[in-house]
């Protein structure tokens, strides 16, 4: 058996929470290690919806341990508020189901302020940020600021971070004619909120090397998409941490060793939230006749997703990128009914033909997709649980996009229950 690191290989909001969910049922431990609360993945069981922004998706199951990474950065009030919604679901979250890092960043109500501020001054060019904290904070992490959940049990050590802290940012909420923050308006409320999270807070990477050396199956948990990795995505309109497999190493303290597999999750189509290049994206009846279909609105945001067909260039760019070792395909059954589907095998761009997506901002503006055609499917595979039950032109088309992106399916999704996924091959067999 071999741990699984679950990774999104396009512009996130492929399924991931389903899939994990899924996988969880084989794993003791589902650990997220990077993002922040702007992740959005929604679990349907039995007949029960829940949506997880920070909470890894293995907290719904019984007898799972759920972690969070020092990856993450940890918004405290939006945790326990999330604790909360779940828990009249029915879930009760306690340290022997939840462990947080004791060295994750906290996201503070100034980070939220600053971000406001930013993409509001930014104008045309806005980035497309949920608005909640996580780029400031993952900057005052790299500016070596950052509160950290352990700072919480020290309050002079949190007062006189606090005030480092602020010297910065009430010099931008200065410049933007903002007002200042004082240190008590985030020293109070940090101290009215350790004693809850304290409890939960643990030396993750310790935590996790005993559990790997015991034998448990870890499954780690990536938020967000490949594409939207500060370093390989569509730069500048993406997240603020990195979303490949590799981030999972050092947003969880274990060592590369530990994951033997990483399963990109893969819409059958693609879709983005806010800015940002997207080469097959549709601005007519199709486009919006699949946002309809595929209920493509954003868990967090709840804004409309942009669609466009399958882009076969970026995945495969995100396989290579991303050491994506399978792929899980979800929402295939959107796919239901349309008499031809496109798949993008290149670009062009003032005269040069391309197999992958530059890095120059203007040429990802500008670039042609490459079409190639392929009949549709008229039946169902809306709920399919076996391979032999699907239509023939679809199988066809999920082994084109094997060829095309140069790695298999090992899942596939056929609905939001869990139950309605087709294995090809488990991810936690070597």
């Amino acid at each position: 058996m071999t741990n699984v690191a679950v990774i999104g290989s396009q512009w996130g909001d492929e399924g991931k929470g389903k899939v994990v969910d899924w996988l969880s049922e084989r794993a003791h431990v589902v650990v997220r290690f990077q993002g922040g609360h702007n992740a959005g993945h929604t679990l349907v069981i039995d007949g029960v919806t829940y949506k997880l922004s920070l909470l890894p998706s293995g907290i719904v199951r019984e007898g799972k341990l759920s972690i969070i990474g020092n990856g993450v950065v940890i918004d405290p009030y939006a945790l326990f508020s999330e604790i909360e919604t779940i828990g009249k679901l029915g879930v009760k979250v306690t340290p022997d189901n939840l462990r947080i890092a004791e060295n994750a960043p906290l996201i503070l109500p100034v980070h939220r302020h600053v971000d406001h501020m930013a993409e509001t001054t930014r104008g045309k060019g806005k980035i497309g940020t949920t608005g909640r904290g996580i780029g400031p904070a993952y900057e005052d992490k790299v500016a070596r600021r950052a509160i950290r959940v352990c700072d919480l049990a020290d309050e002079d050590i949190l007062r006189d971070k606090i005030q480092n802290l602020l010297v910065y940012h009430n010099a931008l909420l200065k410049a933007a004619g903002a007002p200042a923050m004082t240190v008590d308006e985030i020293l109070k409320p940090l101290l009215d909120i350790a004693p809850k999270i304290l409890p939960f807070a643990t030396p993750v990477w310790l935590l996790l090397h005993t559990l790997k050396r015991d034998g448990k199956r870890i499954l780690f948990e990536g938020a967000q998409g490949a594409l939207l990795d500060v370093d390989h995505g569509t730069y500048p309109y993406v997240t603020s941490s990195n979303t490949l497999a590799g981030a999972a190493t050092v947003g969880a303290g274990v060592g590369m060793n530990s994951i033997g597999y990483v399963l990109g999750i893969t819409k059958a189509y693609t879709t983005r939230v806010g800015s940002g290049p997207f080469p097959t994206e549709l601005h007519d009846a199709i486009g919006a006749k699949i946002g309809k279909i595929g209920n493509e609105f954003g868990t967090v945001t709840g804004r409309p997703r942009r669609c466009g067909w399958f882009d076969a260039v970026l995945v495969r760019q995100t396989v290579k990128i991303g050491g994506i070792s399978g792929i899980a395909l979800t929402k295939l059954d959107v796919l239901d009914g349309f008499e031809t589907i496109k798949i993008c095998v290149g670009y062009k761009h003032d005269g040069k033909l391309y197999d992958y997506l530059p890095a120059s901002m203007k040429i990802q503006a500008e670039v042609e997709p490459i079409y190639e055609e392929m009949p549709g499917w008229s039946e169902s595979t809306h709920g399919k649980r076996s391979w032999a039950e699907l239509p023939a032109q679809a199988i066809k088309y999920i082994r084109r996009i094997e060829e095309l992106i140069e790695c298999q399916v090992a899942l596939l999704s056929t609905s939001p229950k869990r139950e309605d996924t087709i294995m090809v091959h488990d991810p936690f067999v070597d």
